[in-house]
């Protein structure tokens, strides 16, 4: 784990009228409900196996943060640092909590973690198909930077996107984790 503390874990974001959740950091308990999310948020040929993800989890400059509402775990974020650049490894939010700021928040709050461990830039990957992650993406202030033909599981391409990161956006008022 990363030695980059959230001093403000435990603040609670509302979105929408009501929807009220909090950011925390993951702790080893969560594993099997993450897992559970991933696999309902993706297609078996792009979600993790329990073997990848707590492979992922476990490096060691990656973090895992969890979005925490009143009917459980609503989402979560694995992202890593690598020196001057991040990497969002996977963003996953339960059905029911899409649309809700439940991404926005967690997207947020790992790019502040991010900024917090020097990170200049970060990039995820997506499905070419994927055009709901796309818009959100877009919408976050990431532009696509190449294609990766059969990145996932040698058949489906995906878009790498990146997005710069500056000290301003750590201390934006946006969300709050």
């Amino acid at each position: 784990m990363s030695n980059v503390s959230l001093p403000e874990s435990r603040r609670q974001c509302r979105y929408n009228g009501g929807v009220s959740f909090r950011i925390r950091q993951s702790e080893k308990a969560d594993f099997d409900i993450l897992w559970r999310i991933d696999q309902a948020c993706f297609d078996p040929q792009l979600a993790y196996s329990r073997t990848e993800m707590a492979v992922y989890m476990r490096r060691p400059r990656s973090f895992t943060l969890v979005a925490e509402g009143d009917a459980g775990i609503q989402g979560f974020v694995v992202a890593e640092s690598r020196r001057k650049t991040g990497h969002i490894i996977t963003i996953d939010v339960v059905e029911h909590a899409r649309r809700s700021g439940v991404g926005s928040a967690l997207l947020q709050a790992a790019e502040k973690r991010l900024i917090q461990a020097g990170v200049l830039m970060v990039a995820l990957e997506t499905p070419v198909s994927n055009e709901a992650a796309i818009r959100f993406y877009k919408r976050q202030g990431y532009f696509v930077e190449k294609t990766i033909a059969g990145y996932y599981s040698g058949r489906l391409d995906a878009l790498v996107m990146t997005k710069e990161l500056t000290r301003a956006q750590a201390t934006s008022p946006g969300v709050r984790v």
